[in-house]
């Protein structure tokens, strides 16, 4: 290339492509003259490289920015032949500087990651992080130091590779330095000296970034800080970027490629409620894959972006943002791939594909109510109806080893109608139907499969298998006029040697939460929410009464024929017909007693007569030998 200005001739030697916003220093070689002056314009930009006063004299003018960048540019006088430049024969993915140093290009074709993710790894080259596990607990617990040549130098004591190198640099400033959430919520984005960080032991990103790329060119290794827009901090969903940069992290040179990290996002976190920053490390941020790692960090120079092909910053802003903890509990995918969801007749479905069983709740604008979530083996299914029209925020969760919930996803809803024959009742909580959850509590062979049951005339028979030495409770639950006291007097539970019956009649139609609980027989804690079923009814003729109360005595394999109701009518004959297990007599006492037979076929029968009472007991003698009996059905008697 040959640019002319007055009575000299340029000759550009070689020329990279830059970013046109980056400031470039200029560095001219010691023979030549000590000022030169070039002029490049092109697309409205003019940028002085140089200045000269002696146009008869050949120069050689050197020029690098802080990303690598290398503009060599030689004048000599008109007419005269160019002096040739000294040729270095580098590797052809490195570059000399002023001093005869090696140094890596920027990114190219070869540093380039596909898009989108292939899933292989959330890293961008093989790891097996235990190999790092005595190095992080030596670099974790390394003191800070007053200088920074000393402290790299005890930190990397024991690191003997490049890759060993940067880990151990990670994961001290990992576990050292603070986020300045005063100085980020003032907006200050003032420069942070390594010796200042040192001393505070806080920074904002961009002093994370300069210390770990100074922390790294003293230990030899190549490192650059990287500008860019993130969606950290103060994010919303959806959000356009434009102005001035908000983030800033790092590019490090191994093994012949560049990798990318971020030390400050892998410190820890800002809670948006009480605004404090919590160490929380993030192993995620650690040379993270590019596909991964564009979906929160967008960079000011694409080619740092080390994909092919590049994203724009519209697709930045409008694509599907997966949380760190998305990939770190092991999820894979997700669907709708687009952070923005218009409802569909008042509903709107997302579903997660994960490696492996993950437990998943969801909050709509902050409540867990009008969804249906559903587990899989690898993944779940939820479906939400939002009653309102407009914009609704909904939260996605994910349990991991821990016993805490971590948002994984967010969405924005928007909501043009409402489906006013979906009303969820609000105890309807997740998950709702049966999974490899309810396997792993002992609730296995479902009956019924699918999590929500149709009943046309108000009834249904559910049952499962249960494994030995689980006990299961059932409850019924609506909106409306089920109580407390009757929340299990609706459902009448049979318990079978491996299989758990439920007998459920509905007091009218509508909506109801069927909730299942269990527990380990022997275990004298609580039982456990497992799961609850979505019971729906139309028919508006329906009004069962309640079941008859049962207590402990009530014995396995016991079943009930009749009378289901646990409401009798007044002055009226009443047949009895029981299978009772290991009892020797068997009666049913209301104003007075009557006895039931056991029969040819094993059930015991018999008839009462409800008048003169309020409330008739089946009670058993289990042992002949005893005099006593005990309750174990209680039915009411209406008013006369």
């Amino acid at each position: 290339m040959e640019l002319k200005k007055e009575n000299c001739e340029i000759t550009i030697d070689m020329l990279l492509i830059v970013h046109p916003e980056k400031r470039r220093t200029v560095q001219r070689d010691r023979q030549t003259d000590p000022a030169a002056s070039l002029q490049c314009r092109g697309n409205k930009r003019t940028r002085n490289v140089a200045q000269t006063q002696h146009h008869q004299q050949t120069q050689v003018i050197t020029s690098y920015d802080n990303q690598g960048t290398h503009l060599t540019v030689e004048i000599h006088p008109r007419n005269k032949t160019p002096q040739l430049l000294k040729k270095f024969s580098f590797d052809k993915r490195f570059q000399g500087d002023r001093n005869g140093n090696t140094r890596p290009q920027q990114p190219g074709g070869k540093d380039a990651h596909a898009y989108p993710w292939d899933r292989s790894s959330l890293k961008s080259m093989p790891l097996d992080l235990r190999q790092f596990e005595k190095l992080d607990a030596y670099a974790s617990k390394v003191k800070v130091k007053s200088g920074l040549e000393e402290l790299v130098k005890d930190l990397l004591q024991d690191a003997q590779t490049d890759l060993e190198k940067v880990r151990a640099i990670w994961v001290w400033i990992c576990h050292h330095i603070e986020y300045d959430i005063v100085a980020a919520q003032e907006k200050d984005r003032r420069s942070y000296k390594p010796t200042d960080i040192l001393q505070s032991q806080k920074s904002n990103c961009d002093g994370y970034a300069e210390l770990f790329e100074k922390m790294c060119r003293l230990a030899g290794v190549h490192c650059m800080t990287v500008a860019g827009y993130s969606k950290g901090y103060g994010y919303q969903t959806g959000q356009s970027f434009s102005g001035e940069y908000d983030h800033a992290w790092n590019a490090v040179y191994l093994e012949g490629r560049w990798h990318l990290l971020d030390s400050t996002w892998g410190s820890g976190l800002v809670d948006p409620a009480t605004t404090k920053f919590t160490f929380i490390y993030n192993e995620f941020y650690f040379l993270t894959h590019p596909a991964l790692f564009i979906e929160d960090h967008f960079p000011d120079n694409k080619n740092w972006q080390l994909l092919k092909p590049v994203q724009s910053l519209r697709q930045f802003e409008t694509n599907m943002y997966h949380k760190s903890e998305f990939y770190n509990k092991g999820m894979l995918s997700a669907h709708p791939e687009t952070s923005v969801i218009k409802t569909v007749n008042g509903k709107a479905t997302i579903s997660i594909e994960s490696c492996s069983p993950t437990l998943f709740m969801f909050m709509l604008n902050g409540k867990q109510e009008n969804g249906i979530m559903t587990f899989k083996k690898n993944g779940m299914n939820l479906e939400v109806y939002p009653q309102t029209t407009g914009t609704h925020k909904l939260q996605i969760f994910a349990k991991g080893t821990s016993d805490l919930y971590s948002s994984v996803l967010e969405y924005t809803l928007e909501c043009n109608s409402v489906d006013r024959s979906i009303q969820l009742p609000s105890e309807l909580h997740q998950p709702v139907g049966p999974s490899w959850f309810s396997e792993q509590a002992g609730i296995l062979k479902p009956s019924h499969p699918d999590p929500i049951i149709h009943t046309k005339d108000g009834r249904c028979s559910i049952s499962f298998g249960v494994e030995e030495g689980i006990s299961v409770l059932a409850s019924l639950h609506d909106d409306e006029k089920i109580t407390e006291e009757t929340q299990r007097r609706y459902i009448f539970q049979l318990h079978g040697e491996k299989r758990t019956e439920l007998k459920v009649q509905l007091p009218y139609a509508g909506k109801f939460a069927l909730k299942i609980f269990a527990k380990k027989r022997l275990d004298p804690g609580n039982y456990v929410f497992i799961f609850n079923y979505l019971l729906c009814c139309s028919n508006t003729k329906v009004k069962w009464p309640v079941f008859p109360e049962s207590f402990g005595n009530w014995g396995q394999d016991n079943e009930l024929l009749e009378p289901l109701s646990g409401v009798l009518p007044a002055n009226r004959n009443i047949p009895f017909k029981l299978k009772l297990h290991g009892v020797a007599e068997a009666l049913v006492k209301g104003q007075d007693t009557w006895p039931l037979t056991l029969s040819q076929d094993g059930y015991w029968e018999g008839t009462c007569n409800t008048a003169g009472c309020r409330e008739v007991y089946v009670m058993v003698l289990e042992n002949a030998n005893h005099n006593f009996y005990s309750y174990i059905l209680k039915y009411k008697v209406t008013a006369q």
